[in-house]
């Protein structure tokens, strides 16, 4: 076996035993999630992430490894925004906390395996269509200027989402929880409910998301392992990412703007690579460390500052 190879058979190991790991000793069904537990469960997937990123160094060399730790750090800080949007949902449909866990779950799994097949189409489209790295470039500095200016308090409408609208026209739905099951028999017949639509929204969800953040990691490596692990550590640790910031998301307003620059060096980046300009990767990793660092500090230095409120 080669050294790729080996890397991708370590990366499966390690991801089945990680996840076995969290289900059946970091997590309890129905139990609610602290936030001490939720800080040692992230901690568990950062950590495991970097020991992967160690295991790149050692094993494919350090090109390879900064460029997943770079792609990494990115998706990671992305995910904050997309556990906003999550918290919204859960609202929306108030969930109980007993069911967070199962249906973050099952949910957040549904997005990796939608994320995969993202990838792979992309990872071919690319490959026999190079332009589309510049398209991509453009698309990011556009979606990182429009970010930058974007206000924190303009909120998905949940119900006005073209995915829960198809779900209510073309399927039978309660508007309970029934009990923590996704389907239950009402009346002789079969129902979805609410905890259903609420798996379908959060994968869909991440797919929107994807949208920006996979094109990203294209701008940092091309490299199909940097693509597949960097996203894939990052979406497996949404979950407890979930229950570490559902009490405190305001305290992050202004990490929304280190992500929009980041996005858009990332986009300048790609597009300067027509012009035979290559940017080296411990460049792109120190820009991605101090935009989100910056922007998570600033928005603590603002949220004290402001007796509270850190939002834009």
């Amino acid at each position: 076996m080669d050294p790729l190879q080996i890397s991708y058979l370590a990366f499966g190991i390690v991801l089945i035993l990680a996840v076995i790991f969290d289900l059946g000793l970091l997590s309890k069904t129905g139990t609610t999630v602290t936030i001490k537990r939720a800080l040692i469960q992230t901690a568990f997937w950062v950590g495991l992430a970097m020991l992967f990123f160690g295991f790149l160094w050692y094993e494919d060399g350090h090109r390879i490894a900064l460029e997943y730790v770079s792609a990494y750090l990115m998706e990671w800080s992305l995910s904050i925004d997309n556990i906003f949007v999550f918290i919204l949902i859960f609202t929306f449909f108030k969930v109980k906390a007993e069911f967070y866990g199962r249906v973050l779950l099952i949910g957040i799994l549904t997005a990796i395996v939608l994320r995969i097949i993202f990838i792979t189409v992309g990872i071919a489209l690319v490959a026999k269509f190079h332009w589309l790295l510049y398209v991509f470039g453009a698309l990011l500095v556009y979606t990182g200027v429009s970010m930058f200016f974007a206000r924190h308090e303009e909120q998905m409408d949940v119900e006005e989402n073209g995915v829960y609208r198809f779900l209510k026209r073309f399927l039978p739905l309660t508007g309970g929880d029934g009990g923590g099951k996704f389907r239950i028999l009402l009346d002789g017949k079969r129902r979805y409910t609410t905890l259903f639509v609420v798996v379908v929204l959060l994968a869909t969800t991440d797919i929107v998301f994807a949208v920006d953040s996979i094109p990203a990691v294209f701008g940092i490596s091309q490299e199909k392992i940097v693509i597949y692990t960097s996203n894939i550590f990052a979406v497996l640790g949404l979950r407890s990412l979930f229950f570490l910031l559902r009490g405190a998301i305001d305290r992050f307003g202004h990490l929304q703007q280190g992500i929009a620059v980041v996005l858009v060096f990332v986009g300048i980046k790609m597009l300067v690579e027509f012009f035979d300009i290559e940017i080296p990767v411990y460049i792109s990793l120190l820009v991605i460390l101090v935009c989100i660092s910056g922007g998570i500090g600033y928005s603590m230095w603002s949220t004290r500052k402001n007796g509270g409120s850190g939002g834009v």
